[in-house]
């Protein structure tokens, strides 16, 4: 008879998505009733010691007594782990850097009573790892540090982590994942896993409990039925934003992600004042089509003076691209990326914002809604409703709905 009940140790450097996708295991694994519990070192580190543990020193190999601490955490967590599981625990979740050949031993070597499966988180893109040593030097162990100081000691914490680092490639049952894209990179399993299919299917799919799809306020360009640019809002677009604020003032909102065009940022603006603690995101990636030869043009212009290019894009507008440009066939992988970005650099549990443009936003919904290729172009997207999201392996929701 098959183990029901299993060791989950997280590996990887800091800031590579470990606690996120620790915690997105947990919620699914719970949902389809299997006791699961995360053993956090740095949470525990955070309780057990009064001092301050955030200076980069702490972390190096060389500082016996920093390491002799952080060995007592991980011990006293494995220990927790292994009573919860002797308990009435199914799933125990290490979630730590385990990132030394060594302390993979100490685990394998406490826990000898129930299958373990290592998940390795792996993402080296600068732009991401920035963002998410932004939201990292958030929690209060930096708040004595200015933000370039913060920046820079957990640069060298990473670097001192780096110096141990053995990547899995000889730990039994493991899987290695493409982190922000959620792929499986490397797996091998020396023994029938328990509860293998679901974690395979979560860790790979992209799930968002709560997400708002907003289209920009009201622009210039709106008016005169133009395409592209980065023309500002106009009064009414501005009204738009605050009423847009004014709206989600009660929800928390942490993370606010745009393009990189004025429309955009000025529309998250407002909403980021009404916030305690709000960030806002440019994302290049959910910028608006390019339409290269036509940009700025209205689409009156474009039908009197190109007629051969109105023409062609009338008759096939997703596969369409404008000449110098983009079309929505060609803008297809850099959403995609935008959209693995935010749930990226966002915990399980946030209310993610979006703040884009026409296409882009229908772009954005046909990544969960499946939408017909030919049917993406006329999705509607107003500007005085936003989308509502909710896309789990569990359930899917989609609502419009009105914010003036």
């Amino acid at each position: 008879m098959m183990d029901t009940k299993l060791y989950i140790a997280m590996v990887g450097l800091p800031a590579r998505g470990k606690t996120t996708i620790a915690t997105k295991l947990k919620e699914n694994l719970l949902r389809e009733g299997i006791k699961t519990r995360i053993f956090n070192n740095g949470n525990l580190r955070r309780k057990m010691i009064r001092g301050n543990t955030s200076y980069a020193g702490f972390f190096d190999p060389k500082n016996r007594e920093g390491v002799a601490l952080r060995e007592k955490i991980a011990t006293l967590n494995i220990k927790k782990a292994r009573k919860y599981l002797n308990h009435n625990g199914d799933v125990a979740i290490l979630d730590a850097t385990n990132v030394s050949r060594e302390r993979r031993e100490k685990i394998r070597s406490y826990l000898n009573d129930h299958p373990i499966l290592f998940i390795e988180c792996v993402n080296d893109e600068q732009e991401i790892l920035a963002a998410s040593i932004l939201r990292k030097i958030d929690l209060k162990e930096f708040g004595h540090l200015t933000q370039e100081d913060a920046i820079e000691s957990f640069k060298q914490r990473i670097a001192y982590y780096q110096s141990i680092y053995i990547p899995l490639n000889r730990d039994g049952n493991f899987i290695s994942l493409d982190s922000l894209n959620n792929r499986i990179i490397d797996e091998e399993m020396e023994e029938e896993i328990p509860y293998h299919d679901q974690i395979r299917d979560f860790l790979v799919t992209d799930t968002v409990k709560n997400l708002y799809l907003i289209r920009h306020g009201e622009t210039y360009f709106n008016l005169e039925n133009r395409i592209g640019g980065d023309s500002p809002l106009t009064p009414r677009g501005h009204e738009q934003a605050k009423a847009l604020a004014r709206f989600f003032e009660k929800k928390k909102i942490p993370l606010i992600f745009t393009s990189q065009k004025k429309r955009t940022v000025q529309t998250a603006e407002p909403v980021k004042e009404l916030q305690k603690n709000c960030t806002i995101i440019p994302l290049a990636e959910f910028n608006e089509i390019d339409s290269g030869i036509c940009e700025g043009m209205s689409y009156e212009e474009i039908r009197l003076k190109m007629p051969h290019v109105y023409a062609a894009r009338k008759k096939d507008k997703y596969n369409y691209v404008y000449p110098g440009g983009e079309g929505y066939v060609t803008m297809e992988k850099r959403i995609d990326r935008g959209i693995k970005k935010a749930i990226y650099l966002s915990n399980p549990s946030d209310n993610i914002m979006i703040i884009g443009h026409r296409a882009v936003n229908r772009m954005i919904l046909s990544h969960f809604l499946f939408r017909r290729m030919e049917d993406v172009p006329y999705i509607y997207v107003p500007q005085h409703k936003f989308y509502y999201i909710s896309a789990t392996q569990h359930k899917k929701v989609f609502q419009l709905k009105s914010f003036e």
